[in-house]
Formats: structure tokens, C-alpha cells, sequence
């Protein structure tokens, strides 16, 4: 018997699963660690003491669990689109910096769209600039950390670094590579050679594979480290949700992921994208696949927020919750505690509770938490219907994907969604492409490695009110940017 090895570099945790090469599920576990918050708009990863001691720490945990069985291959995804900077021997030269949460490059985000234009980078790479891209945070680094620049000879990211570790190939695959904006053409499928040379002068670049394509084998210094079998082959990998998308079997056009988690993220494959200032616009996981993104910067993440500010019980929240009934009796919020991402792109956009009297309870305030995250998710549904997207099968998936959750966001949207029998994440995924990898899967494969466990069914009576309250939940942010940004600058001031 063999098994297959995934795992996901995560922004709190990561996870990793033993899978047959059938699909069932035969281990897993689960490794917190710490995300670096050293200044304001700064989010890091410590390489080594997070993403190498994950993957080390699982990996030998799930071997413990082997029974000897031999691991037949290797997938890993993690965090992204970030950036690692490293010296002539791949050492990490500083913490790595994250993907859109890391606001740091703005400046450089301005610069590099008056240089190339914008319309030239959205019509090039399929997205603007934002906090999320790559090439800004190559200058931000040039600028502002010349010691470290002058030492910079590649970079990696998440998934990237652990393949680099296991077998020595410096690769990135094609979805991350098309992240990385503005520095890959996703129509030519290759780096745009005159904007890399510019933007990271002297940096080399790594071959480009697709994430279930065998990147090498495991190396005897490796195996040592890890407990893996030299020769053990290891795929390319690819960004964490886009694993995810793989794991839900979110794979043709029309297929719609939405990941509950801290953060709302959607990755619906569509035929022929038309590039969106409001969304991001991607390769996908297989050849001859593309993607629109959306991604919200909080959703779970309130909820936790509202869970320690209550000292209240997760169980008795949601009990509360479902109690105050669609609406929250009169409340309406916008999720914004983190600035948002797609489709407003505003780092400085701020959440807001509107119509909050004596009688609301920490309930109606949960509530409408939820309700808030179901909105947005609406919004991103609209923006990609209208970019070429519309998507016309939902699934459901991340740890925050429970019973009512999922039920007001089918309320809100008026889609149903399917629940996947396995919804352990992302390495679930990575353990597919190594299956797709090395043979023993066909890219098809996944709706019997994870077939539709239950579908939710958004209910009818909820749709008048719903549709109410998302009008005012869409009139709330541009009757409020001018005073968010001023009470954000006002907020800087006081970090700084």
C-alpha cells in the first residue's frame, strides 16, 4: 500500500494529511505558529522557524502514523503570492513578506502603474496592481533595504521554498507565477523579461512548471532531515487556495469556491476571463485553466474578534445569532476591520455597524457579522458575473463553513452550495496533485476522491428582506470612505 503526503503552509496554522491514493483520508494534523506584526501594514513569516519547522514537524508527525507504508509522493501549497528573498545559496536574507494583508509597497504599487500605465499592467497581466502583488514588494525591498537587495540573488514563496529545500529545483508554478503582477504574461505563459530586469535587476527566475507537474525527487539531505525517502518525488505545488479549489473539486467553468476562514476567499473558473480592476485575474491549476479570485480581508476574523470581546462561547454566539433572525433586527455591518480587498481594493475602508440601539445583544452583533461576510460575498458574485464569471455551482468549504454560516450566505445570494465530504483544506488538494503527479490520479478524479457530501438550499422566504438590506449595505461604503480614511490616517498616527 502507499499513501500520498500534502502539506499546506497556512498565515496562523498549517495542515497535513495522509491520503490513499483512492482519496481516503488517513491522517492529519495541525501546527500553529506565530504571524509577525512588526510595524503597522507589516506581515511576515519567519522561513526557516515557520514554513521549514511546519513542514518538518507534520511530516515526521505523519510518518509516525505511516504504519511503514511507503509515501508514494509529495504536494505542498502555502500562503501567497509573497516574497522571500534569498542570497546565491538560497539562505533567507530578512522574514518573508505576505501576500495583500502586507501593505507596506504602496508607494511602489503608485509607481510602478504610472510607469507601465495601468491599463497597459491590467491588459498585460490580467490585474492591477494591489498590496497583493509581488513585483511592488521586489522594489519596496530594492528601496528601502539596500543590504539586503545587494545580497538578493532569488526569491520564493511559500511553496516554493519547501520545494527548493526537498530537492534542490528552483521552480514556481504557473498560478503563483500569475500573482506575481506585475511580472508574468498569463497569455504567453512566461516571466515579462523587460519588467523583471527592471524592477529586481541581477535576480534570477525560476523555471515555471504547472502544480501537479514533478518539480524533483526528495534529496539524501532532505531525507535525512525529514524522515522521507530519497528519490521520493515532490510536485510544484501551488497557492493555498487554489489547493483548496483543487480538494472541493472546483475545476470547470462555472465551478465556485467560497473559503470560510479568517479571511473570504472565491476562485471561480471561468473559459475567457475579461480582466476587472476589481478582481484578480489567474491562471489555474491545470493547463488550459483560468481563474477569477475575490478575496474579502476579514471574515472569520471578526467573528473571533467578537468571540473574545464578549469572553461569550462560540456555541452560544451562534446560538444567539440564529435567535435575532435574518437581519439582526435592524443592523447592518460592514466587514472592513482590515481595509477590504476585491472588489474595492481600499487598505483604508473600516467596518461599521449601522443601526445599533438598546436592544440589540451581542447576538444581533454576530449576526449581523455573519450577514456582513454574506454580503460581500454577494458583491464579489455580482463583480465576476459581470467580468465573464458567472458562476453556477457554489462550494462550500474551510473550517468556517458550518450550518449557519453557510445558510445565511445562501439566503443572502440566493445559491445553493455543496458541502464536500472532506473539508480538511488545501493539503487535501496537495495530496491529489501528487497523485496527478506521479500517476496514480487523473486530473478528473477528484469528484470521487471527494464527492458532495450535502447541498444548502437558500430559503425563498428570505430573499425580500436580504435584498433590502444589501442596498444598504452597498450604499454604506461610499457614503462613509472620506471619514474611514480620515479616522485610518488618524489611526496611523497613533501606531506610528
Amino acid at each position: 500500500m502507499t499513501l500520498l503526503l500534502g502539506i499546506d503552509i497556512g498565515t496562523s496554522a498549517s495542515k497535513g494529511v495522509l491520503v490513499r491514493p483512492d482519496g481516503e483520508l488517513v491522517a492529519q494534523a495541525t501546527r500553529s505558529h506565530v504571524t509577525a506584526t512588526p510595524r503597522p501594514g507589516w506581515v511576515e513569516h519567519d522561513a526557516l522557524d515557520v514554513w521549514w519547522a511546519d513542514f518538518l514537524a507534520l511530516t515526521r508527525q505523519l510518518l509516525d502514523r505511516a504504519a511503514g507504508e511507503e509515501i508514494a509522493g509529495v504536494g505542498v501549497s502555502g500562503i501567497g503570492p509573497c516574497l522571500l528573498p534569498a542570497d546565491a545559496d538560497d539562505n533567507p536574507l530578512r522574514p518573508a513578506i505576505l501576500y495583500g494583508v502586507d501593505t507596506r509597497a504602496g508607494r511602489q504599487i503608485a509607481a510602478q502603474h504610472a510607469r507601465y500605465g495601468e491599463e497597459t499592467v491590467l491588459a498585460r497581466c490580467g490585474s492591477l496592481l494591489t498590496s497583493q502583488a509581488v513585483g511592488p514588494k521586489l522594489a519596496w525591498v530594492r528601496e528601502e533595504e539596500p543590504e539586503v537587495w545587494a545580497a538578493t540573488r532569488r526569491w520564493y514563496m511559500a511553496t516554493s521554498f519547501l520545494v527548493k529545500r526537498l530537492t534542490g529545483a528552483y521552480v514556481l508554478d504557473h498560478h503563483s507565477a500569475s500573482q506575481s503582477t506585475p511580472l508574468y504574461d498569463p497569455a504567453l505563459g512566461a516571466w515579462i523579461e523587460d519588467w523583471c530586469e527592471e524592477i529586481a535587476p541581477g535576480v534570477e527566475w525560476p523555471r515555471l512548471l504547472w502544480p501537479g507537474e514533478v518539480a524533483g525527487t526528495v534529496t539524501q539531505a532532505a531525507a535525512e532531515a525529514t524522515g522521507l525517502r530519497a528519490g521520493t518525488p515532490v510536485v510544484a505545488g501551488t497557492v493555498d487556495a487554489w489547493a483548496e479549489a483543487t480538494a472541493a473539486g472546483v475545476g470547470a467553468p462555472g465551478d465556485l469556491m467560497l473559503m470560510y476562514g479568517s479571511t473570504m476567499f472565491l476562485v471561480n473558473v471561468v473559459s475567457t476571463p475579461r480582466p476587472t480592476p476589481r478582481m484578480w485575474t489567474t491562471r489555474g491549476v491545470f493547463p488550459g485553466t483560468s481563474c477569477l479570485a475575490g478575496g474579502m480581508a476579514t471574515s472569520g476574523a471578526v467573528t473571533g474578534w467578537l468571540r473574545d470581546l464578549t469572553g461569550a462561547a462560540f456555541e452560544t454566539l451562534v446560538e444567539e445569532a440564529d435567535a435575532a433572525g435574518p437581519g439582526a433586527e435592524g443592523l447592518v455591518m460592514l466587514p472592513y476591520f482590515a481595509g477590504e480587498r476585491t472588489p474595492v481594493f481600499d487598505p483604508d475602508a473600516r467596518g461599521l455597524v449601522l443601526g445599533l440601539t438598546l436592544r440589540h445583544g451581542r447576538g444581533h452583533l454576530y449576526r449581523a457579522a455573519l450577514e456582513g461576510t454574506a454580503f460581500g460575498v454577494r458583491h464579489n458574485l455580482e463583480v465576476m458575473a459581470d467580468s465573464g464569471g458567472e458562476p453556477h455551482r457554489l462550494v462550500a468549504v474551510g473550517g468556517g463553513a458550518r450550518e449557519l454560516w453557510t445558510r445565511i450566505v445562501s439566503d443572502v445570494t440566493g445559491r445553493p452550495q455543496e458541502i464536500p465530504r472532506h473539508t480538511v483544506g488545501a493539503s487535501y488538494g496537495d495530496a491529489f496533485l501528487a497523485a496527478v503527479g506521479t500517476g496514480l490520479a487523473g486530473a478528473d478524479d477528484m469528484a470521487a476522491w471527494n464527492p458532495v457530501a450535502h447541498t444548502v438550499e437558500p430559503d425563498p422566504a428570505a430573499a425580500e428582506r436580504y435584498d433590502r438590506l444589501y442596498g444598504i449595505y452597498r450604499d454604506l461604503y461610499p457614503a462613509t470612505r472620506d471619514a474611514a480614511h480620515a479616522l485610518a490616517a488618524e489611526q496611523l498616527a497613533a501606531e506610528v
